[in-house]
């Protein structure tokens, strides 16, 4: 995908209305060394490229015409290149006929309807088997929990804020942690904050980590901070102890509060009311929130095409991957290509923004030590798809990717 992205960007200077197949295509000298389904790979993503490029400067008819090319050479079985085209020239269409009015506001919105983000979280068969069998969830949350035990490697008491505890596994591995080290742990305390009907769900997972708790002869305390809206969030919803140490915790949180900046800045600003320790911070390492279509439809291409390419490695299971691929990732797909303003809901982020925006609440990005990096490629080495990840650093922080692709960031901040 990224070949055909460098060759569409030497050729989208021409103006030709031509379709490229492969047989004329004018770079096919630089095709040495690819298979035949290689290079039609290359050629049909070039063609989408080039849809949407013409979608962009509102040229519908030819934006329509290469995109027909593309649905006819597209399927949902086949290589990764093609499923991708597939799902992209899915939510390209959906665009088209919102701008042309071929589909009204009101219909595009029961497409949108699933709500793929919070379904993504919710378990079942499929769901279990893609965060068992992928690598990026269980590396990043183990990197960001190994730097919260190195931070509390002296503190009694200690009191995990957690933005979204989800089912909470990782706070078994800190308790298992906490339990083999030299100094004596006092009380640990958990609160997580929710929002919306879910507090059924989290409780649930408050009474599995007292049992894991009182396993370990850990003395443990959880409690829910629920609200409708963050911006009701207020300082005396926390039992906070002068002698706690406070860590922050936020796995895949704040993307989620993007689109509402007041919220954003409302959590963060109560965090700081509370000097924690340390705030650890695991995001998508993607910018699927540009103004510019173009750059922001190109920029997700990438993206999925990196993670369509793990999972033909790492889902072993077709129905399982299908699944995940036609309900999970084509409604996100189709949310950043398709949707926009308060209707495009996925808005992720590079950490070189979060960088930013955490600078604004006096946060200062902590260097993740050489441990937390080694836990990272271990765990990978776990996969039996994990040689395909890959580590980077930008600033402090650390990128994991797919095949140099980077899909997630870890990074800690400490507050001035």
């Amino acid at each position: 995908m990224k070949i055909a992205g460098t060759r569409f960007i030497q050729s989208s200077s021409s103006d030709s209305e031509s379709l490229p197949f492969l047989e004329d295509h004018p770079f096919a000298s630089s095709f040495s060394g690819f298979s035949d389904e290689e290079k039609e790979d290359v050629a049909l993503a070039e063609s989408l490229l080039a849809s949407a490029e013409k979608v962009g400067y509102q040229q519908f008819e030819r934006a329509s015409k290469l995109l027909t090319h593309c649905e006819s050479l597209s399927c949902k079985t086949g290589s990764p290149a093609k499923k991708i085209v597939h799902y992209f020239s899915e939510a390209l269409r959906h665009r088209i006929d919102r701008q042309t009015g071929r589909v009204s506001a009101q219909d595009f919105q029961k497409g949108q309807s699933f709500d793929h983000e919070n379904a993504a979280w919710e378990l079942n068969p499929v769901t279990i088997a893609f965060y068992k069998e992928l690598p990026f969830f269980q590396i990043s949350m183990f990197t960001a929990v190994q730097a919260i035990i190195e931070d509390v490697v002296e503190a009694t008491k200690i009191h995990v804020i957690d933005l979204e505890i989800r089912k909470g596994g990782q706070w078994t591995i800190l308790m298992q942690a906490l339990e083999s080290r030299q100094h004596t742990i006092e009380l640990l305390k958990i609160t997580a904050i929710e929002t919306g009907t879910t507090r059924h769900i989290v409780e649930d997972t408050g009474n599995r980590l007292k049992v894991f708790a009182q396993g370990l002869n850990i003395s443990f305390s959880f409690n829910i901070v629920m609200v409708s809206d963050l911006l009701q969030l207020r300082e005396d919803h926390f039992d906070i102890d002068p002698e706690e140490t406070i860590v922050v915790y936020s796995h895949y949180a704040l993307r989620a509060r993007i689109q509402h900046a007041d919220q954003l800045e409302t959590i963060m600003r109560l965090i700081r009311t509370f000097s924690p320790n340390i705030m650890v911070v695991a995001e998508i390492e993607a910018n699927h929130n540009s103004p510019s279509f173009v750059n922001r439809f190109i920029e997700a291409l990438f993206y999925f095409s990196a993670f369509f390419d793990c999972l033909e490695a790492c889902m072993k299971d077709e129905k399982n991957r299908m699944i995940i691929e036609s309900l999970y990732f084509s409604h996100g797909i189709r949310n950043i290509v398709a949707a926009e303003g308060a209707e495009r809901k996925t808005r992720n982020v590079k950490i070189d923004v979060w960088r930013a925006f955490f600078s604004r609440f006096g946060m200062v990005e902590q260097e993740l030590s050489s441990l937390s990096l080694y836990h990272a490629e271990l765990v990978a080495k776990t996969f039996p798809c994990g040689s395909f990840c890959t580590f980077g650093k930008n600033g402090h922080s650390l990128l994991v990717g797919w095949k140099g692709t980077p899909i997630n960031s870890v990074s800690a901040w400490k507050f001035l």
